[in-house]
């Protein structure tokens, strides 16, 4: 497992400004958040690429700035949006092999406009298809507004699509949407491929790790056990913390949560 942190923390800074001042924090894993067109061009990912390369860091993930449309492209019935969509998503993809970033994190549908499951399970696996063809891996985070604020859902999921069924789990997403994310974790396995990583106590759903009372150390050792290998995303909104250096400190507490758990594991 490795910590790092979302971009999307540090909105509406320009991404480029954002990247940077968490490399200059000692940030090595990241996800971009991009936030407009422009941002996913050639010449500006390759710019992105760079800030990177030059601070041996990776992208662990990616996340669309067109979100908002996925109901009305993806889940409206009109195929030419969803033909339109992923044709689209080339764009995206195309900015990921360039940045040598894998997941692809999706919000999908939303309640307001909900469709029947096997209909969104279709476009889901048709999309993840698309994706493969760019070794992308598209992946469902559990979103409190959208279809996918239920474990039951995302369980339906799974049994659906098989391996093909990857997730993003955020934390704060769960508690909003009243679901645990211990049972979110124990049910998804290793379906499970990132993490949006906050703190959380009575009356606050979303705090600077280490700040609130969530057993990051539990929840992190039982989704090691189920075989997850991939990043804990600290993801934040911009009033939840003060200063980058801040947001900094707390991707070093998950690390030390993680050395903790792994090497727990490594001596048994």
């Amino acid at each position: 497992m490795k910590a790092g942190i979302s971009t999307a923390c540090l909105y509406p800074e320009l991404i480029e400004n954002a990247l940077s001042g968490l490399m200059d924090n000692g940030i090595t894993v990241t996800e971009l958040f991009v936030n407009t067109h422009s941002e996913i061009i050639p010449e500006f990912t390759d710019m992105l690429s760079d800030i990177l390369r030059r601070n041996n860091a990776e992208c662990a993930a990616y996340h669309p700035f067109t979100c908002p449309i996925e109901p009305m492209m993806m889940f409206s019935g009109y195929s030419r949006r969803l033909d339109d969509m992923l044709e689209y998503h080339r764009y995206y993809f195309d900015a990921m092999n360039r940045l040598g970033c894998r997941i692809f994190v999706l919000h999908g549908n939303m309640n307001t406009v909900a469709v029947p499951e096997e209909s969104y399970f279709e476009i889901f696996e048709r999309f993840s298809d698309f994706a493969d063809g760019y070794g992308i891996t598209v992946a469902q985070e559990n979103v409190a507004r959208c279809q996918s604020h239920s474990l039951e859902f995302m369980k339906h999921m799974k049994e659906q699509l098989g391996k093909r069924a990857r997730f993003v789990l955020d934390i704060k997403q769960a508690v909003r949407s009243d679901e645990d994310p211990f049972e979110i974790a124990e049910a998804l396995g290793d379906s499970i491929v990132h993490v949006h990583m906050s703190d959380n106590c009575a009356g606050e759903d979303c705090l600077i790790p280490g700040k609130g009372t969530f057993d990051i150390y539990g929840f992190l050792k039982l989704l090691f056990s189920k075989g997850f290998d991939g990043a804990v995303m600290t993801e934040l909104y911009r009033k939840n913390y003060s200063t980058v250096s801040e947001l900094a400190e707390s991707c070093r507490y998950i690390e030390k949560i993680i050395n903790q758990v792994e090497s727990e594991r490594t001596d048994i």
